[in-house]
């Protein structure tokens, strides 16, 4: 019984496994109807259908139901199992007296001769499927052989383009091909595909000036179709003889026939939002405030401990007794989304005031905190980040004199929504920020009430959302606050005069803006 039930352990096992490798989420034959229903409406009369990873045969069979005038079938899959089941489909259905040119193939998409398919193949032309949704770091984790060669097609720099290490969905490999596949046909294009991975193409295609025809993202309840808690969509690009169009229309669900949205291409950038980057971009202009990151150490358990009446608690569960030196509350992102009115229920241990001091003044000034330090040192050295190399020992990363301000205008970075709160002091000490966090600094309570109140403000947050894509990991970054020019905000709320008060505090606040389209898209 034991050796049974081991054996039906490995097979599931295996079975993960496999689906792992191959991004194996197979269409269920009511959606991929569904979105055949949607290409008909859109009024497609394809001749040919191309399915570069048929699997199962879903979509084919789907196709064949909505478009009488198809006349050339081809799809491709790696797993044999899943040919024959779409094999077998088809020759129940009789597709095979002669009418339809039908090719099902047992193949590998990355040896695929695709230039001799495409040839084969007339237009109009439907580019369908469900390309895997897994990355190459998956699959290197698995060793898996069932990837691209490795080639910098991201243009990256650096480390990352010499060693392949970059880490990128293999569907988002497939998507650039078979867009240039498509370049300078009568085609549509219409995969199933995470939401991040469609904008990824869509801004290199328009990058590399691709003529795409008109481009549309439907929403899909990936949970109903695939179990699965993703963010995925269908994405839908035309091509043909057209100028070239830099907008893309997203509807909430597959049942939508108006768009809730439409972001696009500007100026080298993407917009998530562009009636409001067309109301707002104005705005745009010089960082008036130093927008900066929290604190990073990467060693939660030794450095963030809770204060109790006997002394301060680790991540370990320890009790030690530390001086306050080098103690400070500490917000994380949860508090500033939650209300930093609150009182702090962490400390950070802060070893140093500013990046690369030495740490060797902790002996002599809080020798309790180094005998600590010296206790946990294996694990702040096994800190694997490269921003700790060369550094003193103990070191931590984003800390200045920014960092001990006593009044801050924060927000997170990891919860979706735009408010900013003002932190103030805990007794007689700064509240740090880990980082999770974003904020600037401030001189007095009076000017943190301010700045928060501008960027708090209707047209503050409409000019954000101009950029934002509430979908990604972290939506707000330090790119994304120090977009605004906040003198202009104050200027357009008649502020201004206010504002400069504060500004002229600072040196270089007024300097020359720089213009909106001198700004790279990841800055």
């Amino acid at each position: 019984m034991e050796s049974r039930g081991s054996d039906k352990t490995m097979v599931r096992r295996k079975k993960t496994i496999r689906k792992a490798e191959f991004g194996d989420f197979q269409t269920p034959i009511e959606l991929a109807r569904k979105v055949c229903s949607i290409l008909y409406q859109l009024g497609l009369e394809p001749a040919s259908v191309l399915e570069p990873t048929c699997g199962k045969g879903s979509f084919i069979e789907a196709a064949l139901e909505f478009f009488p005038c198809v006349r050339n079938i081809f799809g491709i899959d790696i797993n044999s199992e899943y040919i024959q089941v779409a094999r077998s489909f088809l020759q129940k259905h009789t597709y095979t007296d002669g009418s339809i040119n039908i090719n099902i193939i047992d193949k590998d998409f990355f040896s695929m001769d695709w230039d001799s398919v495409l040839r084969r193949l007339p237009d109009p032309l439907l580019l369908i499927g469900n390309p895997p949704w897994v990355t190459n770091t998956e699959l290197g984790r698995i060793g898996s052989c069932n990837l691209p060669d490795k080639s910098n097609f991201q243009n990256l720099r650096g480390i990352d383009a010499i060693t392949g290490n970059s880490n990128f969905d293999i569907s988002e490999w497939m998507l650039h091909q078979a867009l240039e596949w498509i370049n300078d046909r009568q085609a549509t294009l219409a995969m199933l595909c995470k939401t991040t991975v469609a904008r990824k193409v869509l801004y290199d295609a328009w990058k590399n000036e691709q003529q795409l025809k008109t481009i549309k993202i439907y929403q899909i309840d990936t949970f109903r179709y695939f179990e699965a808690a993703v963010d995925a969509c269908l994405l839908v690009v035309s091509t043909g003889q057209s100028n070239e169009h830099t907008d893309c229309l997203v509807y909430d669900n597959l049942n939508h026939s108006i768009p809730t949205t439409t972001f696009g291409y500007r100026e080298g950038r993407l917009v998530a939002n562009i009636a409001c980057y067309e109301r707002w971009k104005h705005l745009g202009g010089k960082e008036r405030y130093k927008w900066r990151s929290g604190i990073k150490h990467d060693c939660t358990k030794v450095m963030e401990l809770k204060k109790e009446l006997e002394g301060y608690k680790n991540g370990y569960g320890e009790l030690v007794d530390l001086e306050s030196d080098f103690l400070y509350p500490l917000f994380k992102s949860s508090d500033i989304a939650n209300g930093s009115n609150q009182q702090p229920k962490r400390w950070m241990l802060v070893p140093q005031r500013i990046v690369g001091e030495n740490t060797n003044q902790i002996r002599r000034l809080a020798p309790k905190t180094w005998q600590y330090l010296h206790k946990h040192a294996q694990a702040l050295d096994k800190r694997a980040s490269s921003v700790y190399r060369n550094r003193p020992r103990f070191s931590i990363f984003g800390v200045g004199d920014y960092s001990f301000s006593k009044w801050k205008v924060a927000i997170s970075g990891f919860y979706k929504k735009l408010e900013f709160k003002v932190v103030g002091p805990y007794g007689e000490k700064p509240i740090v920020l880990d980082d999770t966090c974003y904020f600037v600094a401030c001189k007095t309570k009076e000017e943190a009430l301010f700045i928060a109140d501008l960027l708090n403000s209707d047209i503050a947050k409409d000019f954000f959302s101009a950029f934002i894509f509430w979908d990604e990991k972290r939506p707000i970054t330090v790119g994304l606050l120090k977009k605004l020019d906040l003198l202009a905000l104050a200027r357009k709320l008649n502020t201004e005069e206010t504002l400069e008060e504060f500004l002229n505090q600072y040196p270089g606040s007024h300097d020359q803006p720089l213009l909106f389209s001198e700004r790279p898209f990841n800055s």
